[in-house]
């Protein structure tokens, strides 16, 4: 998924800024480096956009690297919330304290 959205806002930077004045990003492979970096939220400022065009794809590049970190994230504390649950039933004899209940919320 986000190897198709480097590539794609990749393309659209390029297509949008190759030929405008003053623009930064000239050849294809500018533009994946872009998209690479954009995405990865890590933005070194080396390439960027300078048109209306190419500054929207930006935003929703950034966005959708934020999200698919986000959601990584979320995967990984479920996992772990699952994990600390099962290990609480199995200590607490199949029956989870009100505290306990409250905290996982599984009221």
């Amino acid at each position: 998924m986000g190897a198709l959205i480097v590539i794609f806002g990749g393309i659209g930077v390029y297509l949008a800024e190759h030929e405008h004045k003053g623009a930064n990003i000239t050849t294809i492979g500018d533009a994946l480096w872009w998209g690479i970096v954009t995405i990865s939220t890590v933005g070194y400022g080396d390439f960027y956009p300078v048109t209306v065009v190419g500054q929207t794809i930006t935003v929703f590049m950034m966005l959708s690297g934020i999200g698919m970190f986000v959601l990584q994230v979320s995967l990984l504390s479920q996992r772990s919330l699952r994990r600390t649950e099962r290990r609480l039933k199995k200590t607490q004899g199949g029956e989870l304290t009100k505290e306990v209940q409250t905290l996982l919320g599984a009221d």
